[in-house]
């Protein structure tokens, strides 16, 4: 009886030191393919990725943005930060810099999506978002920018276009919920079209305002502010004002400020 007990309780602990070291083994396996990540900033891309490929490591661009403080070419920023403990194949991305911002913003107002677009891209810049809005005149013809013409300061070399489309006639307001009309006055016309959209209702293009004053939309739209009238491409006036109450599915008239005074998106 004994000597079963014995045999018993070698078996066990035999089954004990099996199990620490498959879990030893497991732990080293997957501990042992990790790796720290490397400090890539104001790193070029060619001496990144080969630092991350000697690493097991997998490099993406992700974003160029402009920079006084890094030269172009240059690492800005990475993710995963330096120092972090990842597994091998993790991907690294990375932000370059395009050094100071020496291209002047061309102005694409009047322009039909077609040339603008040739024209961005001859100028080495990227097509960011493109909208539409319902408006008199020719369609696909680039209504406002962001950002505005001459733009200083911009953060990365990408334009978004808004452009007309066909209206469709009158639209007859939607029975349903009231709701108030939101504040568009000083946002762009792509923040305009988002924040109009997020309450349930729709922007109708009313016109383009040159001076320093906004021109008034239909049915009376009270003039705008003078600090938003002379912003290019950013509202300036809207029918209704901000605060009334509208059937959910009914228009917004917006103007828009189209001279060339540099101001950033909000």
């Amino acid at each position: 009886m004994k000597r079963i007990f014995r045999l018993v309780l070698n078996a066990l602990a035999m089954l004990a030191v099996a199990l620490v070291s498959a879990l030893l083994a497991t732990r080293l396996a997957i501990h042992g393919s990790e790796v720290d990540v490397p400090n890539l900033t104001g790193l070029t891309l060619p001496e990144a990725s080969y630092q991350t490929r000697d690493k097991g490591l997998e490099l993406t661009l992700e974003n160029r943005f402009y920079s006084l403080d890094t030269p172009a070419g240059r690492i800005l920023s990475q993710s995963p930060a330096a120092g972090t403990r990842v597994r091998r194949d993790w991907q690294v991305r990375v932000t370059e810099s395009l050094g100071a911002q020496k291209i002047e913003i061309p102005d694409m107002v009047g322009q039909d999506e077609r040339e603008a677009t040739v024209n961005i891209r001859r100028l080495s810049l990227d097509l960011g978002t493109v909208a539409h809005i319902a408006a008199p005149g020719d369609p696909e013809i680039v209504l406002a920018q962001t950002p505005p013409p001459n733009a200083e300061g911009v953060d990365r070399p990408r334009i978004s276009l808004l452009l007309s489309q066909p209206q469709t006639g009158t639209t007859t307001p939607a029975a349903g919920e009231a709701v108030v009309t939101p504040m568009l006055t000083g946002l762009t016309a792509a923040a305009a079209i988002a924040r109009v959209a997020a309450s349930g209702l729709r922007i109708a293009y009313a016109g383009a305002s040159t001076s320093d004053a906004a021109t008034p939309a239909p049915d009376s739209a009270p003039a705008a502010a003078p600090a938003a009238a002379a912003r290019a491409g950013v509202v300036v006036a809207q029918t209704p004002p901000s605060g009334h109450r509208i059937l959910r599915g009914e228009a917004i008239h917006i103007t828009l400020g189209h001279d060339s005074a540099a101001v950033p998106a909000p």
